[in-house]
C-alpha cells in the first residue's frame, strides 16, 4: 500500500494528512493500525524514528467521539516536557476541523495556571506522569472517564523513574480501557510492568530491540581526551559543509555546558545547547532556532536522545559513549528519519572502547574507528573527570615506644564505667567517704 487508503479514515483525518503533506504510512503504522482499532491492550516494538506517534493517533482519532462530560476520554502520557509539546501540536494539526480540545500538560511551570486549561473541558490530554497525577489528586482533572491510554516511550519511563506515578496513575482510572503501548526496546522492567497491569497486550514489533536503522552510517575516530576531542569536532565542521545540522550528545550537563561554552568560543553564534537545568522556554525556544536553521548544531544530553522529531538532521555525534547501550540506538535514530539517509560519529576515549563493545553486541555491528587525523592537533589538558583519583596508601600502625610522646594515662585520668547510680552504689566501701562530693552530684542529678 502506497497511501492511507486502506485505513478508511474520517474525510477530516485524510484532508488534515494532506495539509501535512503526509502521504504514505510507515510499516510500524502499517502493523498497529488494525490491533489498534481491535480494541485489545497493544504493545508496539520499534526503533525510534518510525512513525510511532501517529501510529497510536491515526487509529485512536478514527474511532475517536466527541463527551459532553468535558472529562478526556483519552491519555497519552509521555516522559519529558519536550515530548507534550511535540505529541500536543501533532494533535492540533490532526484535528484542526475536529472538535476535540487537546491540553498538554508537563511540569516546571505554575500548576494553577494550568487548571485553568480545564475550564472548558479537555478530550485528549497529553501529559507527563508527574504532573498528570498532581493534577488528579488536586481534583483539577478526572481520569475516570479515560478509555484509551496511551503510554509513548514506556521503557524510558521506567528509565526515568516514573514507575510509582504510572502505579498511581493506572488506579485512579477505570479498570475497563484500552492501553496502547509504545516502546523503543523491549526490557525487563516493561515486561514486568504488562505481566502486572495490562491484559495480554497483541505485541506488534517492527525490528528487535537495539537493531539500528539501516540507513545511519556509522563510524568514528580514536581521540585521547575531551578537549582532543573538541579540536576534532572543530576541525570536522571546518572541514565538512555536509555536517550542516548536527545533533551533539554528551553525557552529562556539566560536559554539555563546557563543550558549548568553547564551541562558542571557536565558532561564535553557530551553536545551542538544551539539557534538563534550562528553563522551558530557553529549550523550546533552542529547538525552535535548530528547527529553523538559526543555529548549525545543538548540544545536549540523553533529554533529546527519544522521541523528539526534528526533521533533516544530517549528523548526530556522540561526543561521548553513552553507559547504557540502548542510549545509543535512541541518540543516532535523531537521524535517517522518514526514510532519510543519516550520519552517526562517534568519538572514542581508550575507557569509552568497552562501552563501545557493548554498544556493537546490542547492535551486531561494528562502528570501525579510525585514528585522530594528523591535521588534528592534540590538547594534554585533562577535564576533572579524566583525572585519576590518587589514592592513598595505607599507612604503617604506630609504634609506641615507651618514653615516646605517647605515655601512660596518669591516675587520676583513668576512669572505670561503673555503669548506672544503683550499680555505682557497690563500689561505694564507705558510706562516710567524699559525702560532700556524693551531694552535689546528687543535686545534679535532680534527687
Amino acid at each position: 500500500m502506497t497511501d492511507f487508503t486502506d485505513f478508511d479514515l474520517p474525510a477530516r483525518l485524510s484532508t488534515a494528512l494532506d495539509r501535512l503533506a503526509i502521504k504514505q504510512p510507515t510499516p510500524i503504522q502499517l502493523k498497529s493500525f488494525k490491533p489498534i482499532l481491535s480494541g485489545r491492550d497493544v504493545m508496539g516494538i520499534a526503533q525510534t524514528g518510525t512513525g510511532k506517534t501517529l501510529a497510536y493517533l491515526l487509529p485512536m482519532l478514527k474511532t475517536w467521539k466527541y463527551s459532553k462530560s468535558g472529562n478526556p476520554t483519552v491519555l497519552i502520557l509521555v516522559p519529558t516536557r519536550e515530548l507534550v509539546v511535540q505529541v500536543t501540536e501533532i494533535l492540533k494539526d490532526l484535528t484542526i476541523d475536529m472538535t476535540a480540545r487537546v491540553i498538554g500538560i508537563f511540569g516546571g511551570v505554575n500548576i494553577n495556571t494550568q487548571k485553568l486549561l480545564f475550564n472548558d473541558g479537555c478530550d485528549i490530554l497529553v501529559g507527563t506522569p508527574g504532573r498528570t497525577l498532581d493534577l488528579a489528586i488536586d481534583n483539577a482533572i478526572s481520569l475516570k472517564e479515560v478509555k484509551q491510554l496511551i503510554i509513548d516511550e514506556f521503557d524510558e519511563m521506567l528509565n526515568l523513574g516514573f514507575r510509582a506515578q504510572l502505579t498511581h496513575l493506572f488506579e485512579v482510572m477505570r479498570d475497563k480501557r484500552q492501553n496502547i503501548l509504545f516502546s523503543a526496546t523491549m526490557t525487563e522492567a516493561v515486561d514486568e510492568m504488562l505481566n502486572e497491569y495490562f491484559n495480554g497486550p497483541v505485541e506488534v514489533t517492527l525490528a528487535k530491540s537495539g537493531t539500528p536503522l539501516e540507513k545511519i552510517e556509522q563510524s568514528g575516530y580514536a581521540v585521547e581526551n575531551f578537549n582532543t576531542k573538541i579540536n576534532l569536532l572543530k576541525w570536522l565542521l571546518e572541514k565538512d559543509a555536509t555536517f550542516s545540522k548536527i545533533l551533539i550528545f554528551a553525557n552529562n550537563k556539566k560536559h554539555a555546558d563546557y563543550l558549548f561554552q568553547k564551541l562558542d568560543e571557536l565558532l561564535p553564534e553557530q551553536f545551542d545547547v538544551i539539557h534538563s537545568n534550562k528553563s522551558q522556554n530557553y529549550r523550546l525556544r533552542a529547538m525552535r532556532k535548530f528547527e529553523d536553521g538559526e543555529v548549525r548544531g545543538l548540544i545536549t544530553t540523553d533529554i533529546m536522545a527519544r522521541g523528539l522529531d526534528i526533521s533533516d538532521i544530517t549528523h548526530v555525534v556522540n561526543f561521548e559513549i553513552p553507559e547504557v547501550p540502548e542510549q545509543y540506538i535512541h541518540r543516532i535514530g535523531r537521524t535517517g528519519r522518514a526514510d532519510k539517509p543519516g550520519i552517526a560519529v562517534s568519538f572514542v576515549t581508550e575507557k569509552e572502547e568497552e562501552p563501545l563493545l557493548e554498544i556493537q553486541a546490542l547492535m551486531d555491528r561494528e562502528v570501525p574507528l579510525q585514528p585522530r587525523p594528523e591535521d588534528v592537533s592534540f590538547n594534554p589538558v585533562k577535564i576533572e573527570a579524566e583525572k585519576e583519583v590518587v589514592k592513598m596508601k595505607n599507612p604503617a600502625p604506630l609504634k609506641i615506644e615507651e618514653g615516646g610522646a605517647f605515655h601512660e594515662k596518669k591516675a587520676k585520668n583513668k576512669k572505670v564505667n561503673l555503669g548506672g547510680p544503683s550499680k555505682r552504689k557497690q563500689f561505694i566501701t564507705k558510706p562516710g567517704a567524699n559525702r560532700a562530693q556524693q551531694k552535689q552530684k546528687s543535686k545534679r542529678r535532680g534527687k
